[in-house]
C-alpha cells in the first residue's frame, strides 16, 4: 500500500520536472530568438546586407513572421545590389515574395509582413509585365493601407503609399489603356495625394529616408511648386548617403539634366 501511494507523488514531481524543463526550453528558444532579431536589426541598420541575408537564411522554415519579413527585406535588399547578376537578381525578388506571403499567412496582424507583402509583389510586376503589374496595383494599396492601420508611426508604410499615388498621378497613356481594360473602375491618384502622405512620412520620422526627401521635390515640381521643389531636393542631394539608394538618390539629385530648369544649380 505505501508503494502504490507514492506512486501519485512519483508521477506528480516527475511531470512538474519535465514542465520546469520545457518552460526553461521555451524561455530559452524565446531569449534565442529575441537576440537573433536584435543581431539582425544591427546588422540591417549598418548597411551589412550579405551578412544579414545569411543570418536569416537559418530562419527561412521559421513559423514567426519577425523572422520571415525580415528575410522578404533582405532577400531584396540583396536582389538591389549592384554586383548581383541577373538570373540572381530575380530569382531574390521572387524569393523576397514567398518569404513575405509566408510571414502574412503566420501574422495577419503584423504590419511589416503586410509591408513587405506589398513591395515585394510590385517588385515581381517588373518581370510578369505592365498588364500584370497595373492588375496588382488594388492589392498592394490594400496591404500598405493595412499596415498603415497597425502601425501609424511606421513612415516607411507611408512613402510606399506616396509613391503608389505618385506612380499613378504620372502614369503613361498607354499605361493607363491598359489599366481600363483592367478595371471598370482604374486606380487614379493625384500629385497633391502623393505629397501628402510624404509630408506625413516626414512628420512621422523626420529625415529617416533619401527617397522621402527626393519625392518631396518632385512632387512639388510636379505641382510647379519651384520654392519647396528646392527646398526638398537641396535637402535629399545632402543627405548622407549610407546605402546603395542613398547614392542613387544623391546622384539623381545632382545631375544637371535632373530639371529643365536645372533649380538645383541656382
Amino acid at each position: 500500500t505505501a508503494f502504490l501511494l507514492t506512486l501519485p507523488v512519483l508521477s506528480y514531481l516527475g511531470v512538474e520536472a519535465y514542465r520546469r524543463v520545457q518552460s526553461a526550453t521555451v524561455v530559452h528558444a524565446l531569449e534565442k530568438a529575441e537576440e537573433a532579431v536584435e543581431q539582425a536589426d544591427y546588422l540591417y541598420s549598418c548597411g551589412e546586407t550579405e551578412k544579414l541575408y545569411q543570418l536569416l537564411l537559418q530562419y527561412k522554415d521559421s513559423d514567426d513572421a519577425e523572422f520571415l519579413w525580415r528575410l522578404a527585406r533582405a532577400s531584396r535588399d540583396l536582389s538591389l545590389l549592384a554586383h548581383i547578376a541577373a538570373d540572381e537578381k530575380k530569382r531574390l525578388t521572387f524569393e523576397a515574395f514567398e518569404y513575405a506571403k509566408k510571414a502574412l499567412e503566420k501574422n495577419e496582424a503584423c504590419f511589416a509582413a503586410h509591408k513587405w507583402y506589398a513591395v515585394c509583389l510590385s517588385d515581381i510586376g517588373d518581370y510578369e509585365g505592365v498588364k500584370v503589374k497595373i492588375g496588382n496595383s488594388y492589392i498592394i494599396k490594400e496591404h500598405l493601407q493595412r499596415a498603415i492601420e497597425l502601425n501609424p508611426k511606421d513612415a516607411t508604410s507611408i512613402h510606399i503609399l506616396g509613391y503608389w499615388c505618385f506612380a499613378f498621378a504620372e502614369l503613361a497613356w498607354y499605361q493607363r489603356k491598359v489599366a481600363a481594360m483592367i478595371f471598370a473602375s482604374p486606380p487614379t491618384a493625384t500629385y497633391e495625394e502623393a505629397l501628402a502622405f510624404f509630408l506625413k512620412a516626414e512628420e512621422v520620422d523626420p529625415n529617416f529616408y533619401s527617397k522621402n526627401l527626393l519625392m518631396l521635390g518632385k512632387s512639388y515640381m510636379s505641382l510647379k511648386d519651384e520654392g519647396n521643389a528646392v527646398l526638398w531636393l537641396r535637402k535629399a542631394r545632402d543627405y548622407p548617403p549610407h546605402t546603395e539608394e542613398d547614392k542613387e538618390v544623391k546622384c539623381n539629385t545632382v545631375r544637371k539634366n535632373y530639371s529643365t530648369n536645372n533649380i538645383l544649380a541656382r
